[in-house]
């Protein structure tokens, strides 16, 4: 969530036309006060059930309960998922120039 924060002018356009979303199956309450303290810019949602990350497969049953493996949908201004990158390479410079290069396209399909 670093790079994300460092990077949010260069990747989601300093947020104009853009809206993030962090999807964890953390409690939102927790959520809140971790991303006060650490200045994300960014809208933290609670899926304390895993009900959306099963809806997008993004949750992983193992015999330690479910798992989840980060991924970044990024949708268009239809509303339609325009880029999937999963799992998210978060420690790959490569995959922020692709997620910048995917959310520019999708502001421009509309």
């Amino acid at each position: 969530m670093d790079a994300y924060r460092d990077q949010y002018a260069k990747l989601f356009n300093n947020g104009d036309g853009v809206k993030v979303f962090g999807i964890s199956v953390d409690a939102d309450t927790a959520q809140a006060s971790w991303a006060r303290d650490k200045g994300y810019p960014v809208t933290f949602l609670s899926d304390l059930g895993a009900d959306v990350g099963k809806k997008y497969g993004v949750g992983i049953q193992t015999r330690f309960g479910l798992l989840d493996h980060r991924t970044v949908y990024v949708i268009d201004g239809k509303g339609k998922i325009a880029h999937v990158m999963s799992p998210f390479r978060e420690t790959d410079p490569t995959a922020y120039t692709e997620l910048a290069e995917a959310v520019a396209n999708a502001q421009h399909s509309h």
